[in-house]
Protein backbone atom coordinates (compact mmCIF):
# COMPACT_ATOMS: atom_id res chain seq x y z
CA UNK A 1 0.00 0.00 0.00
CA UNK A 2 1.50 3.43 -1.25
CA UNK A 3 1.98 6.33 1.30
CA UNK A 4 -0.41 8.05 -0.29
CA UNK A 5 -3.10 5.23 -0.08
CA UNK A 6 -2.50 5.12 3.86
CA UNK A 7 -2.99 8.93 4.15
CA UNK A 8 -6.74 8.81 1.80
CA UNK A 9 -7.86 6.06 4.43
CA UNK A 10 -6.48 8.01 7.11
CA UNK A 11 -8.21 11.33 6.33
CA UNK A 12 -11.81 9.55 5.12
CA UNK A 13 -11.56 7.16 8.68
CA UNK A 14 -10.93 10.83 10.49
CA UNK A 15 -14.03 12.35 8.86
CA UNK A 16 -15.90 9.38 9.10
CA UNK A 17 -14.95 8.57 12.99
CA UNK A 18 -14.97 12.43 13.97
CA UNK A 19 -18.77 13.18 15.08
CA UNK A 20 -18.93 9.88 17.21
CA UNK A 21 -15.53 10.51 18.22
CA UNK A 22 -16.35 14.32 19.69
CA UNK A 23 -19.79 13.14 21.40
CA UNK A 24 -17.63 11.00 24.06
CA UNK A 25 -15.90 12.17 27.29
CA UNK A 26 -12.55 12.43 26.69
CA UNK A 27 -11.48 12.02 29.94
CA UNK A 28 -14.04 8.44 30.55
CA UNK A 29 -12.05 5.18 29.18
CA UNK A 30 -14.57 3.78 26.23
CA UNK A 31 -14.43 0.53 24.92
CA UNK A 32 -15.98 1.57 21.65
CA UNK A 33 -13.67 4.38 20.61
CA UNK A 34 -11.53 1.58 19.13
CA UNK A 35 -14.46 0.27 17.80
CA UNK A 36 -15.53 3.60 15.77
CA UNK A 37 -12.07 3.90 14.57
CA UNK A 38 -11.75 0.96 13.20
CA UNK A 39 -15.07 0.52 11.46
CA UNK A 40 -14.42 4.21 9.88
CA UNK A 41 -10.88 2.71 8.62
CA UNK A 42 -12.62 -0.16 7.04
CA UNK A 43 -15.72 2.20 5.69
CA UNK A 44 -12.78 3.81 4.39
CA UNK A 45 -11.09 1.27 2.92
CA UNK A 46 -13.77 -0.19 1.51
CA UNK A 47 -14.72 3.25 -0.38
CA UNK A 48 -10.99 3.47 -2.00
CA UNK A 49 -11.54 0.19 -3.18
CA UNK A 50 -15.15 0.65 -4.81
CA UNK A 51 -13.40 3.94 -6.70
CA UNK A 52 -10.41 1.68 -7.77
CA UNK A 53 -13.13 -0.43 -9.16
CA UNK A 54 -14.97 1.91 -11.05
CA UNK A 55 -12.32 4.11 -11.87
CA UNK A 56 -9.03 2.19 -12.02
CA UNK A 57 -5.60 3.97 -12.53
CA UNK A 58 -4.40 5.05 -15.73
CA UNK A 59 -0.78 3.79 -16.30
CA UNK A 60 1.27 6.50 -18.40
CA UNK A 61 3.91 4.83 -20.10
CA UNK A 62 5.58 8.06 -20.96
CA UNK A 63 8.52 7.93 -18.30
CA UNK A 64 9.26 11.83 -16.96
CA UNK A 65 12.89 10.82 -16.02
CA UNK A 66 15.52 10.76 -19.20
CA UNK A 67 17.83 7.20 -19.70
Amino acid sequence: MTEERKHAILFAATLLSARKLLEMDPYKPNMAKQFFVDKAIDDAAFILERIDAKWPAIVNSFSTKEP
